[in-house]
């Protein structure tokens, strides 16, 4: 435990330097490691501790730079989303959702490439209604994952802010969400000890690193600030789908083999499923079943061609904005004859 605990609080200082150069981030950045440490399900309250530490100590240092518009206009719509967020918690597998936001990062990469020019010209503050769906979003993604840092980092990049504006509104804005959470996660019990402790070895490094940073960010360009920004979006947008891919492999049991059909199957938690992709049909879905599970009229197919072959196989078929459909793969004398029938 005191290895854990030791290699946290130096990650810790670390994500939250580059989470203020980058405009946020260190949530995302420490998940992949509390997934390793600790169960999913109290990952957030352990998170939260430390954002919120972090989240207050900045506001201290940098409370002049606060945009108090934003503020207005996210916090009132993100605390309803964030109580919503945080009871799916319950009924919602967050590592889904964690694989959703890896790949919201990743789309982040073209900003990479483009110039201070280009930059400049999508800069501009945007409606206020704008500010209330973004608040609201932030808030429910928040309320399940215990995280929003980057994945909402561009909204404040392309509002126009400066560096030291865009930590200090974050930070003003998620305390409210981040108090909230951590007294709906005592309520439902989305908490151990382990979690306690290293919430509390996030919040102690936190603090020292928001104090830490101020002299850093004078030494940083606008220009350079956002290039950052986006770069730690995408850097842990990869960190993030490799880190939750290999946990949901793991949690549903996730395989490949060969079945009956001489077709590649993935195996998910304790289903089959067949994914097939043709130019003429598109995408299918295909799932093995019984007899039971055709309707009545496939039912009397079956019986009329069962006395004709040694064996029949079925497979319910699931196509994009078209009917379910069934095949049937009939052996005889160690020879497949495949029919497809409508629903």
């Amino acid at each position: 435990m005191v290895f854990k605990i030791g290699l946290l609080f130096l990650a810790t200082i670390l994500a939250f330097w580059i989470s203020a150069i980058c405009g946020g981030g260190a949530s995302l950045i420490l998940v992949p490691l509390l997934n390793w440490l600790l169960p999913t399900s109290v990952v957030p309250f352990s998170l939260t501790i430390g954002t919120f530490t972090s989240s207050a100590s900045r506001i201290i240092v940098f409370k002049k730079n606060i945009c108090w518009k934003i503020f207005f206009w996210f916090v009132p719509f993100s605390i309803p989303a964030v109580l919503l967020g945080a009871w799916l918690i319950k009924y919602v597998n967050p590592l889904y959702l964690q694989l959703i936001v890896g790949l919201f990062l990743l789309a982040n990469l073209p900003e990479l490439f483009r110039t201070k020019k280009q930059q400049r010209q999508e800069e501009k503050p945007y409606p206020k209604f704008v500010l209330a769906i973004v608040g609201f979003f932030a808030g429910f993604i928040s309320g399940i994952t215990g995280a929003i840092g980057l994945l909402f980092n561009r909204f404040y990049l392309r509002y126009g802010l400066t560096k030291e504006e865009i930590v200090a509104t974050r930070a003003a804005n998620e305390i409210f969400l981040h108090s909230i959470k951590l007294i709906i996660y005592l309520i439902l019990g989305l908490y151990s000890s382990s979690a306690l402790w290293l919430g509390l070895t996030i919040a102690i490094a936190s603090i020292i690193s928001s104090y830490t940073v101020k002299f850093i960010l004078p030494h940083i360009s606008e220009f350079l600030f956002r290039k950052i920004g986006y770069a730690a979006m995408v850097i842990s947008g990869i960190f993030l789908l490799v880190g939750t891919t290999q946990n949901i492999i793991t949690q549903d049991k996730i395989s490949f083999s060969t079945n009956q059909y001489d077709e590649r199957t993935i195996h998910w938690r304790n289903s089959n499923f067949v994914l097939e992709f043709a130019f003429d049909d598109g995408l299918e879905i295909e799932r093995p079943i019984d007899t039971n599970e055709l309707p009545d009229k496939l039912k009397s197919k079956y019986n009329e061609l069962l006395p004709q072959y040694d064996k029949i196989l079925l497979e319910k078929v699931f196509k994009l904005a078209a009917k379910r459909s069934y095949e049937f793969y009939c052996y005889k004398d160690k020879k497949l004859t495949k029919f497809e029938f409508d629903e």
